[in-house]
């Protein structure tokens, strides 16, 4: 996201890791040692982490950058979050006068490189439109939810409730084809051409079908980022009272992928549960047929 938007404002940045700062000066970002020192005067505060704690810490921490913001800036919150933790970072902006527009995306790093993501706002009118030329040069559909911080982040759960039970579902699909003996890169082509083809299919299958063949596929998203997103859906269904078994089972796929090591590895590594471990990581071979 800091590099597109580099391509059209002026952008400075930091980053807790120096492979993500090297990689953002490279492409034009001016960089900076803090939170603070990275937004100094700025009218429009990008902030996109992982966790609740991640926020809190880029804002309010040490040399984190609501102390460097002048009264009126917005904040635009793209992390997940959940609807309780944005209504709290809001009410801490409000505190000293910076404003909090609550628009997580979806998406993922090949969408935010060309300006593709969904974003999901929530905020009022005068918020909205303080952010919106730069939410527009990241966003193909931005959808305007309600007009309170953490509106955005309950449509978010929504979509991150689906997303999840796609990833899981697509997992349990192509390790059926393999253990059925079916090449799984070929049930992959099959099914896009179907009715069951979805997003997760086509952006997570090639890299379910390479750890099925016994490689690791480039992390473009952790597994333990869905650990938090199904928390946040789970939680999110008990305070609206409404049942959600296919949700719950997803996320426990995914906590049992955190338990087994698999926390930082890419999210598509969630289907080495699903197979007798000695054929979830060697490769798919056709087995003879009588």
């Amino acid at each position: 996201m800091a590099v597109r938007l580099a391509h059209h404002v002026d952008v400075a940045g930091f980053d807790p890791l120096d492979s993500s700062i090297d990689r953002a000066r490279a492409a034009g970002v001016a960089t900076a040692a803090t939170p603070a020192k990275a937004c100094a005067g700025a009218e429009i505060v990008v902030v996109a982490v992982r966790t609740l704690p991640d926020v809190e810490t880029a804002l309010f921490g040490p040399g984190g950058a609501v102390d460097a913001l002048d009264p009126g800036a917005v904040v635009v919150l793209t992390s997940t979050v959940g609807t309780p933790g944005a209504q709290d970072v809001a009410a801490r902006c409000a505190g000293r006068d910076v404003r909090l527009l609550d628009a997580p995306v979806s998406g993922g790093p090949l969408r935010a490189a060309s300006g593709d993501l969904l974003v999901l706002l929530g905020g009022d009118g005068e918020t909205v439109a303080g952010a919106r030329d730069v939410v527009d040069l990241l966003a193909s559909t931005v959808v305007v939810v309600g007009d309170r911080p953490g509106d955005g982040q309950a449509m978010k759960a929504v979509n991150q409730l689906l997303c999840g039970v796609h990833i899981a579902a697509a997992a349990e699909a192509l390790a059926l084809a393999q253990g059925l003996g079916i090449d799984p890169a070929a049930a992959l082509d099959a099914l896009g051409a179907g009715a069951a083809s979805s997003f997760m299919l086509a952006n997570r299958g090639p890299r379910i079908v390479e750890v099925l063949a016994g490689g690791s596929p480039e992390v473009l998203s952790r597994l333990d980022i869905f650990v938090k997103d199904m928390g946040i859906v789970a939680q999110a269904g008990r305070e609206a009272g409404v049942a959600l078994p296919v949700a719950s089972a997803a996320e426990q796929l995914y906590r049992l992928g955190e338990a087994a090591g698999l926390a930082s590895s890419d999210d598509s590594s969630v289907v080495r549960l699903l197979h007798g471990s000695e054929v979830a990581m060697s490769p798919w071979r056709p087995e003879p047929r009588s």
